[in-house]
């Protein structure tokens, strides 16, 4: 008897378990229980036209405390074929009776190919996805900037070409310039390469831009990579810019190349001159690199007012050859490994250090420029009875002056606007900072006169790539 009552008490509490699980797992049919989403408008950035673009998600939530089913979900809108849906992991572009349990959330995935608009600016296009639930619609806004763009596919240029700013260049496989052709790059213009593409300079390459007219070398990728990270901060988005020994005479003025795995490559000419210099940048930047922003292998390499920085080895590596540096600042913040090289690293330039080319040993001379960041800011080896000298520079080292070091700042911050943890890499110079005012005019050469923002240096200009503005905003 007693067992048959216990065992009956176990069925009346089981049940009323079940009851209760069954009551608090039921869906509300309330009006006021809605849906809530992690945006109001779903921002998908810069698509380039008749590409799928990168995949963009937000999220829906239910913050009741009983069940809801969502009727439908659909897309809206002239525009609502051009963007595709996953939800809650399935694909499609309407779903019945999607269900969210309570206090519980559910993703929704988006994409879009948008067609050529025949325009040199973004087109916004828009779209609403609706949900309906409990007889109530709530709308997300779905916006993307449409932009054409011109495709280079595996293209050699063998005289001449000009790319001008009209249009985005999205370069595929490899763009080369053959052995005594040129390729003209336009102020303003953008080169955008796919993953694996390169740039192959085997002739002349003339990027020639302007105070704000830049040019731009840098990944396809657009957007965020997640939450506030920009795909401009990451490298190993393609290959990089590979000058030959067939090629000379080649400029860089006001570029940015970013995003890459091995920046910019230069292998000495065949013929040296003293008058023809392999590469000469002006007011440029080499930046997020794998590998080095510059690596020059016995080139005549010659940078006025330039930026190297972020790189997974060293900012620049000089090998034989000859470089010139003034005005230039070598930094290393990168994101996304440990890096493992000096700022500046060096090598055949003396026997210690010589490859097996019998080419002469390492001509450089780096003025009025800064070395800091992470790490080293030059290898740990003597310098003396080489032909290396540091003029007038800010070195994150603590050390003195001699034969090579020639009144240099030593131990010296900078005081750069960048701030790795909020993915800032801005490498202008702070109120306050011991570099300004603190370079020599007589060691520049004329191609110093002004920095990459138009502003001019004058007769105690700042130390480093860029002018001290009380004005400036920091920017990424």
């Amino acid at each position: 008897m007693k067992r048959t009552y216990f065992l009956s008490l176990l069925y009346i509490i089981a049940a009323s378990v079940m009851l209760q699980s069954c009551i608090e797992d039921g869906f509300s049919s309330s009006a006021s229980d809605q849906p809530e989403f992690s945006v109001d408008t779903l921002q998908m950035g810069q698509i380039f036209t008749e590409d799928p673009s990168t995949t963009h998600r937000f999220v829906v939530y239910n913050r009741a405390d009983k069940g809801i089913a969502i009727s439908k979900i659909s897309l809206s809108g002239a525009n609502a074929p051009l963007f595709r849906l996953n939800v809650d992991g399935f694909s499609g572009r309407e779903f019945d009776n999607v269900e969210i349990r309570a206090n519980d959330s559910i993703f929704v995935f988006v994409e879009a190919t948008l067609p050529a608009n025949g325009r040199n600016v973004p087109v916004e296009v828009t779209a609403g996805l609706d949900f309906l639930t409990n007889g109530v619609t709530r709308t997300v806004t779905l916006s993307a900037q449409g932009r054409d763009v011109e495709r280079l596919r595996a293209v050699t240029v063998t005289d001449a070409m000009t790319l001008t700013a009209d249009k985005p260049w999205q370069v595929f496989d490899s763009l080369v310039v053959a052995p005594g052709a040129v390729l003209d790059i336009r102020p303003g213009a953008e080169l955008l390469f796919h993953d694996g593409a390169s740039l192959i300079v085997r002739g002349t390459l003339r990027s020639v831009g302007e105070p704000g007219h830049e040019i731009t070398m840098a990944g396809d990728r657009t957007g965020n990579v997640v939450a506030d990270i920009s795909f401009d901060v990451m490298s190993r988005q393609w290959q990089g810019v590979f000058f030959t020994s067939t090629s000379h005479d080649n400029v860089l003025t006001h570029t940015c190349v970013r995003n890459t795995w091995q920046g910019v490559t230069i292998n000495g000419t065949d013929v040296p001159a003293a008058d023809r210099p392999d590469l000469t940048m002006v007011n440029s930047r080499l930046r997020n690199a794998a590998y080095c922003t510059l690596e020059a292998l016995h080139a005549d390499v010659r940078a006025y007012g330039c930026e190297f920085a972020e790189a997974g080895q060293s900012a620049v590596h000089i090998q034989g050859g000859s470089a010139t540096l003034q005005q230039c600042t070598l930094s290393n913040y990168y994101l996304f490994a440990a890096i493992s090289g000096p700022l500046l690293s060096m090598a055949h330039f003396n026997e210690a250090s010589a490859d097996e080319t019998g080419l002469p040993f390492a001509h450089i001379e780096v003025a009025n420029s800064i070395l800091y960041g992470l790490g080293d800011d030059l290898p740990r080896v003597k310098l003396d009875g080489t032909d290396i000298t540091l003029r007038r520079c800010m070195l994150k080292s603590e050390g003195s002056d001699d034969a090579n070091f020639i009144d240099c700042l030593w131990k010296s911050a900078p005081l750069f606007y960048t701030e790795r943890e909020e993915y800032l890499f801005d490498y202008r110079l702070k109120e306050g900072s011991p570099a300004i005012g603190a370079g020599y005019a007589s060691l520049n050469a004329p191609e110093c006169a002004t920095d990459a923002y138009g502003n001019a240096r004058g007769n105690e200009p700042d130390l480093g790539a860029y002018v001290y503005t009380p004005a400036a905003e920091p920017s990424k």
